[in-house]
């Protein structure tokens, strides 16, 4: 369904993702707002690492209740408060993408709503209908 663009004249991927990748016409769109680390019970871990794993489980219902799995992410977007955190939220993405790895941003912010939240991460989905 997804066809991968990483051209030889772009560096190649620093991590598990793909420079593009496109959709062919006709698929459903799916667009989820930024997940923060907090479960239903408002509980919020002290690391990126168990945070990250609150968004994408949280990613994955809505994927869920969409008809869609990770299978059909198409674009994940990140934002962590440290660039030490990297790693782990790196890691815990790639338990949760599968094949072909989506495209991926992650970027340094200042701070999020509240001070205890270190990551949000929001993804576009695709699927054919």
């Amino acid at each position: 369904m997804k066809q991968v663009f990483n051209p030889p004249s772009v560096r190649k991927p620093f991590g598990h993702y793909n420079h593009g990748l496109l959709v062919p016409p006709g698929a459903s769109l799916l667009v989820t707002s930024g997940q923060l680390g907090i479960g239903v019970d408002d509980h919020i871990p002290p690391d990126v690492e168990g945070q990250a794993v609150l968004c994408f489980e949280a990613i994955g219902a809505i994927l869920a209740e969409a008809g869609m799995s990770y299978a059909d992410v198409i674009r994940i977007s990140a934002f962590v408060t440290r660039r030490e955190d990297f790693a782990p939220y790196m890691a815990v993405r790639d338990r949760y993408t599968l094949e072909p790895k989506p495209v991926s941003t992650l970027i340094i912010v200042s701070g999020f709503t509240r001070p205890e939240f270190l990551v949000e991460v929001e993804v576009t989905a695709a699927k054919l209908a």
